[in-house]
């Protein structure tokens, strides 16, 4: 039986254990960095206050974030078992209900819906990888960067060729298991990641332009601080991390017991914020060099940056980098993603891993044809949110996630008693006291006000 623990209390996880603290963290940094940190994080700071805004940002980390991540760490080494029976498990145990299932299976649903149109974003970036070595964006004008992105995304075969070569890469990397798979390839990833930001940003120091984009990002301006700003950093708090779909807690059972919750939390949110800080610094100043629009948003990757590296001198080469970078960040994404319903569909159905992993990624590659087609064959069909795209984004974004996480802090903070929690955090002083207090209160009513925001509610 999965609910039967060891002589000692207890349970081992069937998938084994992350050999180090360091693969933990380089796991859960590699889930949390994605597309959004390369850009979202850095132009939403610009606008809403510079310096101001990332102080509330880190403040909403460190009240919000934290906590939430270190519940679901705590949640998933305490049940050690896939999200949807950790949670079952728990809540027997904890005297309340085995119906906390469904809040594992919300987890593992999101993360399915989430990389179905992720994995499709993320093909574009394989796409333009072979665009920037060829030399596509060499000296090209707006016009003929912006043709480029439509005519490519207009070819619904392209997107879903692309689309189809992310799914089997991320397959790949799961099948192979905790410590061959997901371990090696976030020990690669994670640091290459890193140089390759390095790699850029040093560009942006010699570019002349690195004041201004210091200055863009972290000069505090509180009079551009307004409620919406606050709601956007409590938000970009939240997501930022990947809490709330349960890979997380797919992550935490891996870990062994004498790993600090509370130091592997703090050294992920960390990595992540400097990740996102790193960005911004690499990438405003090449914005400002060619006189280009740091505000673009989603548009900055695919239509302002290729024109920037295009009139640069060593444009092919950075572009490439850049590229690549954002191709190893949607990767450890993507593994984060599909673990919960690889780890359930083992446990459930008694399969391997190769079995396990390659109808999940059968599953999602097939579901993500509905964004596919979003771009172009169905570009004009449109209901409630938008297209097939904007929809599985806004249900997963604004509801699902924000629900997810929610209903995983107030299972910590209220149903888990405090000597199961305290147990897992190793301390009863005052950082544990700090977390609870955090759990039940302030993560709560934050992620509320970000639910309602997401939703609308709050206009």
């Amino acid at each position: 039986m999965l609910s039967q623990k060891p002589d000692d209390g207890k349970r081992s996880s069937l998938h084994g254990n992350w050999s180090s603290r360091m693969a933990f963290i380089l796991a859960v940094t590699g889930s949390a960095v994605g597309l959004g940190n390369i850009w979202k994080f850095p132009y939403i700071a610009g606008q809403n206050g510079g310096g101001a805004f990332v102080l509330v940002y880190l403040a909403c980390v460190i009240m919000i974030g934290m906590p939430v991540m270190m519940s679901e760490i705590l949640i998933g080494r305490r049940g050690r078992r896939n999200p949807v029976r950790t949670m079952e498990l728990l809540g027997r145990e904890e005297g309340s209900s085995a119906r906390w299932r469904w809040v594992g299976g919300l987890g593992v649903v999101g993360g399915i819906l989430i990389l179905s149109y992720y994995s499709v974003i993320a093909g574009w970036t394989l796409a333009y990888i072979v665009k920037s070595v060829s030399g596509v964006f060499a000296g090209a004008s707006p016009q003929a960067v912006g043709a480029e992105f439509d005519n490519f995304v207009g070819d619904w075969r392209l997107v879903a060729l692309t689309h189809t070569i992310f799914m089997a890469l991320a397959v790949f990397v799961v099948a192979r298991g905790v410590e061959r798979g997901l371990e090696q390839a976030v020990r690669f990833m994670v640091p290459a990641l890193l140089v390759l930001m390095l790699v850029l940003l040093g560009y942006a120091i010699s570019s002349g332009y690195f004041g201004q984009g210091v200055a863009f990002m972290f000069t505090p301006d509180f009079s551009a601080l307004t409620r919406d700003s606050i709601l956007a950093a409590l938000g970009q708090a939240f997501f930022t991390l990947s809490i709330g779909m349960g890979a997380v807690m797919a992550y935490g059972a891996y870990l062994p017991e004498e790993t600090s919750i509370t130091g592997a939390s703090a050294a992920v949110v960390t990595a992540d914020t400097s990740i996102a800080m790193l960005a911004g610094l690499a990438i405003f100043p090449l914005v400002f060099a060619n006189g280009l629009t740091p505000g673009d948003g989603p548009g900055l990757v695919f239509n302002t940056l290729p024109l920037a590296f295009g009139q640069m001198t060593g444009g092919v080469f950075f572009s490439t980098v850049f590229f690549v970078l954002l191709s190893f960040a949607a990767w450890t994404s993507a593994i984060g993603l599909m673990e919960p319903a690889v780890a359930w569909i083992v446990e459930k159905y008694s399969k391997t891993r190769a079995q396990a992993t390659l109808g999940v990624g059968l599953l999602i590659w097939f579901i993500g044809f509905g964004s596919v087609l979003s771009f172009n064959v169905l570009a004009d069909t449109r209901f409630l949110a938008g297209t097939i795209f904007d929809n599985v984004d806004y249900l997963t974004s604004n509801v699902m996630l924000p629900l997810g996480g929610l209903l995983i802090v107030w299972f910590a903070g209220w149903v888990m008693c405090r000597n199961s929690t305290s147990d897992e955090l190793g301390s009863a002083g005052s950082v544990y006291k700090l977390w609870r207090f955090s759990a039940r209160y302030l993560a709560p009513v934050g992620i509320v006000f970000v639910l309602l925001n997401a939703i609308g509610l709050l206009d």
